[in-house]
């Protein structure tokens, strides 16, 4: 009985070494998703929350719901839009917001 548990022990310590070497290849995917999808969705996200800081009266924004305006009053959680041609004042949530455009007013068509 000896000499077959010294087998089974050999056996079972070279499957030991192949178990990591069935690990690897799941371990370098995993490593590929994080490098080419989560880490730059965490840096585009940093980017937009500093964005959202940022924000001022004055500034032209696009919101996610495609309005465009200009920012005529900031409050805690939401801002106040003035919206062309008609001037309408728009008060959308700050989160809402998906980028800022510098440059001047469009022209009137």
């Amino acid at each position: 009985m000896h000499a077959f548990s010294l087998a089974g022990a050999f056996l079972q310590g070279a499957g030991g070494s192949a178990g990591y070497l069935a690990w690897a290849p799941l371990i370098l995917i995993f490593a590929i998703f994080y490098f080419l999808l989560i880490l730059p969705q965490q840096r585009k996200q940093k980017q937009w929350k500093s964005m959202l800081g940022q924000l001022k009266t004055g500034d032209r924004v696009t919101t996610s719901g495609g309005i465009r305006g200009t920012i005529v009053a900031l409050r805690d959680d939401n801002l106040h839009l003035r919206v062309p041609p008609d001037n309408i004042r728009l008060e959308v949530a700050r989160s809402a917001v998906v980028s800022v455009t510098t440059g001047e007013e469009p022209a009137k068509t």
